[in-house]
């Protein structure tokens, strides 16, 4: 298949054709994954460019059927709250080796003591399940953990001239010790999950529903992908990612190169007059085919710096330039960085998307500076 026919597949199963319906604010399939909520209005945007009638950050931050934890890349991300037990298991490391990558450098001295990185998250999340009874600011479960825990769990941070426990494996852990996060605060504020019975040790991902599993779930959404892709994407070693390919997924080629998709991909979907303005970390720009999402290889320093990534322009399936905000108490402006000449029509239809997204922050857009 093409290029064109490869990402309207994508847009399809992603549900970013989906016009605003009466529905659940738990039905959109990007939840399978997670969906991040980085930014401002990350995830609640996610879903409202979905279709889901989500009105506000903090209509989705009061909805009883959606949790947010850390999860993915120690990432937070919104699931269904019936579904947090299977996310557990899903997102847990397979092995040592696994946890080791995901956790950067935090094995090191574990190891050096004779405790492998599962077992020492398992560690953490038990310590941390014996802390937390009620909200509490994530700096005083760190400083918590610290008289806790032995020093090879620990490391001297510069900035804060302090000792922590190391990053990753706890945000990692978190959610194995039945924590979830606060929505709406900062600096986070971890809180027990109401009516966990599970105890806190680390699932594993054979044992997640199927439609939980992460490898599987991110072919699903982001197909026609590769291991390669998908082990960049989830931070896990590729030889890992192979092992646990899913069994029915079938080879394709994409403007000539190999790739894998799931038998249920939808077909492409209809793209003419669709316009999105996509948030920073939208998964269809997570998606690790970067090449493939913006063929330009000029323009991915531009959408995908290391630190303050911009909102992406998609219409139908080209990401055609980048918008930013600038919020003034009530009021929102925004600028948009056009890649190439937008024409008239295409400009109307930003400008309606920029006026959702001033209805969903609560506030009045200003203008649409076009750069």
């Amino acid at each position: 298949m093409d290029r064109y026919e490869a990402l309207a597949r994508r847009l399809a199963v992603q549900q970013l054709d989906r016009p605003t319906a009466l529905r659940p604010l738990s039905d959109a399939r990007v939840l399978d994954l997670g969906v991040q909520d980085t930014g401002r209005d990350g995830a609640s945007w996610a879903l409202a460019n979905r279709g889901v009638p989500v009105e506000s950050p903090a209509a989705l931050a009061q909805s009883p059927d959606l949790a947010l934890v850390w999860t993915l890349r120690g990432a937070p991300h919104v699931y269904r709250r019936a579904d947090l037990p299977g996310v557990v298991d899903a997102t847990a490391p397979y092995d040592d080796a696994d946890a080791r990558k995901r956790t950067l450098d935090a094995h090191r001295p574990l190891a050096a003591v004779g405790v492998g990185m599962r077992e020492g998250m398992g560690v953490v999340a038990a310590a941390m399940r014996e802390l937390v009874r009620e909200p509490t600011v994530k700096g005083d479960v760190s400083g918590a953990l610290n008289a806790r825990l032995p020093e090879e769990y620990q490391r001297w941070c510069g900035p804060c001239q302090a000792q922590h426990v190391y990053e990753q494996p706890f945000r990692l852990s978190a959610l194995a010790a039945g924590l979830e996060l606060e929505p709406g605060t900062s600096p986070p504020v971890l809180r027990p999950v109401p009516g966990w019975d599970r105890p806190p040790v680390l699932g594993h991902p054979d044992q997640a529903p199927p439609h939980l599993r992460v490898v599987d779930a991110y072919v699903r959404l982001c197909g026609p992908t590769t291991p390669a892709a998908t082990a960049t994407f989830l931070e896990a070693p590729p030889a890992l990612v192979k092992a646990h390919w899913p069994a029915e997924a079938e080879s394709v080629e994409v403007e000539g190169a190999p790739a894998s998709v799931l038998p249920d991909l939808p077909g492409p979907a209809v793209t003419d007059g669709l316009v999105r303005l996509l948030g920073p970390f939208d998964l269809w720009l997570q998606a690790r085919d970067r090449d493939l999402v913006v063929p330009d290889r000029a323009r991915h320093k531009g959408l995908w710096p290391t630190i303050g990534r911009p909102g992406a322009v998609l219409v139908g399936v080209d990401v055609v330039g980048t918008w930013r905000p600038k919020a003034s108490g009530r009021r929102l402006a925004l600028t948009v960085d056009a890649w190439e000449p937008v024409g008239a029509v295409v400009r109307a239809l930003v400008e309606e998307q920029a006026e959702r997204l001033a209805a969903h922050r609560g506030v009045s857009l200003t203008a649409v500076a076009w750069t």
